[in-house]
């Protein structure tokens, strides 16, 4: 790589650092092709990436993020697993090693906080922000319809009450 490659490469990656909801680090060292493919195929499945770094390179990128404790984990064959979503990276990282031994999570950030593997473990199992949406909306919904009926239960009790007076009046 020369000079410009290597500022091109600290630019993409400060970009990535700054936009993700969240980045998870780990080892893929004995990793196969078909393996990292799958991996790569699962993360674009929910809007993540996963890319090879160069650790000088990725370490320059963190020096004016928040999370520019998180360099320390960049030891070793490092890749990063992203997404805007602060939760899709974790999850999809976290199955994965599951099931590949290989594929062994370091840490991670999530804008200024630093995670240890656990950390990452514990974020992945969060909800994602869809499912948050889905949730709030529904409360919304639940709680304007209760407000519809509590304002309609007056007009209703005094229509009724006008009919009993009514039927009294033709008896």
């Amino acid at each position: 790589m020369d000079r410009n490659q290597k500022e091109a490469s600290v630019e993409e990656l400060k970009g990535i650092f700054d936009a993700s909801g969240s980045v998870v680090m780990a080892h893929y060292s004995g990793m196969t092709v078909a393996e990292m493919t799958n991996l790569r195929a699962k993360l674009r499945e929910h809007g993540g990436t996963f890319k090879v770094v160069r650790n000088r390179l990725a370490k320059i990128a963190l020096q004016e993020n928040p999370a520019a404790s998180a360099s320390d984990l960049f030891k070793g064959p490092v890749a990063i697993a992203y997404a805007e979503d602060f939760v899709a990276a974790p999850k999809v990282a976290v199955e994965f090693a599951k099931d590949n031994e290989k594929f062994v999570i370091l840490g991670g950030f999530m804008e200024e906080d630093v995670f240890d593997a656990a950390g990452i473990d514990t974020l992945s199992k969060m909800p994602s922000r869809e499912e948050l949406i889905a949730t709030i909306a529904a409360r919304l919904t639940g709680q304007a319809s209760q407000v519809a009926q509590r304002l309609m239960a007056p007009g209703q009790g005094l229509a009724g009450a006008i009919a009993v007076i009514e039927e009294q009046a033709e008896a």
